[in-house]
């Protein structure tokens, strides 16, 4: 299967022998065996089937697994009860000799970073986007895990993967990408030189807000001292979870691109009026980046960030007047959502550290849905009118 879609509906599933198109759901803890020899083979490693849930040894989690990796071409991947799981496991396994964060970030990452890893002695780097200049010394001083999303949350600056990940290499260092935003369908990570694919699946993979889960794509060698992190943490989604999950992504496509096409549409209409100061979405031709996200990305999404001139307060007034969008964090369900960044996603950093990342307090978030792209614009005018 080459295109996309078809891996989206058909990778990873089981034949059923009842004749279920899709795999069923195994709700079963344990699974048993027929001999002793044949579970040593298990646990030795030597055959891959079922033993355990919480070690993800379960036929839907393993379905899934094989879907996930589909999704960005990988060899293999590795399902998480959530996105901050998948990043922990993977900060311990493979940021030993530290981490460096380029960009902004998730605010939940960049607290794992910054205040909890350190206590396990692993250190954390931080670079803002002009301050790529410095990554070559970071990388000189033995820092093993480049970390980044792109695009960024809540900005959507965009980084170029294949220089950052050749950069990386030269120095024997690995590169990890936070695809959530972008999702495998407008933009391909490991195609571009990327180690590590991250997800929160529970945004567009997802795609309900029915769910919460996390994904790592990547080499089964890569993968491979991740999985004890995982198991011994209890990081492991459930059955129901993963069946729900692998659902959703049967339609990733398709919802995708109707969210990247009503995302546009709503961008330029923002861009427009006067008490907006500045719309952020890579696929304006005012958007610094755009020449980088056309060149790696194939599509520029579903999310967009814009600025209410008067400020924060202002920004709240707006957003509490919307009727169509709804107020709440999280992003990449068929429903458009607001949020205000430095009530919800960055409300732990400091006011210092938000204007230094570009955060104003007048900027919000929309998460575009599958509604239409005209009714959209008109919940946001007049919540904009007064």
């Amino acid at each position: 299967m080459t295109e996309l879609a078809a891996r989206c509906v058909h990778a990873g599933e089981m034949d059923d022998p009842q004749g279920s198109p899709h795999s069923p759901l195994y709700s079963s803890t344990t699974f048993k065996f027929p001999s002793t020899q044949a579970i040593l083979d298990v646990v030795e490693g030597r055959t891959l089937a079922p033993l355990y849930t919480r070690y993800g040894l379960n036929p839907t989690i393993l379905a899934l697994e094989e879907k996930l990796a589909a999704l960005e071409n990988a060899e293999a991947a590795w399902a998480f009860c959530s996105g901050m799981a998948a990043e922990a496991a993977l900060f311990v396994s493979h940021g030993r000799k530290g981490v460096i964060c380029i960009g902004d970030a998730y605010g939940g990452t960049l607290e794992l970073l910054k205040d909890q890893l350190p206590l396990l002695g692993i250190p954390g780097h931080f670079l803002l986007g002009h301050e790529l200049d410095r990554l070559p010394q970071l990388l000189q001083q033995g820092a093993g895990l480049v970390f980044f999303e792109t695009p960024t949350n809540p900005a959507l600056e965009i980084f170029d993967i294949a220089a950052i990940a050749e950069l990386a290499h030269r120095h024997g260092a690995l590169v990890a990408v936070d695809n959530t935003f972008a999702s495998p369908v407008n933009q391909q990570p490991l195609a571009l030189g990327a180690d590590f694919a991250v997800h929160s699946c529970t945004k567009y993979l997802g795609g309900h807000s029915d769910l919460t889960a996390g994904a790592i794509m990547a080499s089964k060698e890569l993968l491979a001292p991740i999985w004890g992190w995982r198991k011994n943490l209890g990081q492991m989604l459930a059955p129901e979870t993963a069946a729900l999950l692998a659902r959703s992504i049967r339609t990733l496509p398709i919802r995708v691109q109707q969210q990247n096409a009503n995302a546009q549409a709503v961008a330029e209409a923002l861009s427009q009026h006067p008490r907006v100061s500045r719309v952020l979405y890579p696929g304006l031709d005012s958007f610094p980046g755009k020449a980088l996200a056309a060149r790696q990305m194939s599509g520029f999404g579903g999310m967009l960030s814009f600025e209410v001139a008067e400020g924060g307060v202002a920004a709240s007034a707006v957003a509490d007047r919307l009727r169509l969008f709804a107020l709440a964090p999280s992003l990449g369900g068929v429903e458009s959502l607001i949020t205000q960044p430095c009530t919800t996603t960055h409300h732990g950093l400091s006011a210092e550290e938000r204007a230094r990342r570009g955060i104003s307090d007048g900027m919000l978030r929309l998460s575009i849905g599958l509604e239409d792209p005209k009714d959209l614009i008109a919940d946001l005018h007049q919540a904009l009118a007064t």
